[in-house]
């Protein structure tokens, strides 16, 4: 099994920018990993996916143009860089990972993912 940590969350004023970090346990060559966020008493939401295609990363309409994420696989890391910030942008993020070569994202939801950590919190005020 792949385990994942994230770090890098925090509490920041709107407008502002946060990286967040995911460390795997093993190669992420040839998986699809991805970003998601929970605010309490909402549903899960993926906001970011990549793989090692080449494809396109995928972002959820809330996130796009505001939020990147990137990979180094050399180091089996997964970021979220996350720029103006916004309150509703205040949630548990987590990261994940999926056995598939390519990301999934069906009508704007990533599936698959069955690696899971436990989440950073990020604060927006």
């Amino acid at each position: 099994d792949v385990q994942l940590v994230e770090s890098g969350g925090g509490s920041v004023q709107a407008g502002g920018s946060l990286r967040l970090s995911c460390q795997a346990s093993d190669s992420i060559s040839g998986v699809c990993m991805g970003w998601f966020r929970q605010a309490p008493g909402k549903e899960r939401e993926g906001v970011a996916a990549i793989d090692t295609t080449g494809d396109e990363p995928f972002y959820s309409d809330s996130v796009k143009g505001r939020f990147t994420i990137s990979l180094d696989k050399a180091n089996h890391m997964v970021y979220l860089q996350m720029d103006n910030l916004k309150p509703e942008d205040t949630a548990t993020y987590y990261c994940a990972a999926d056995n598939g070569v390519e990301c999934t994202v069906v009508a704007g939801e990533i599936l698959g993912m069955v690696f899971w950590g436990k989440g950073t919190q990020v604060t927006v005020t």
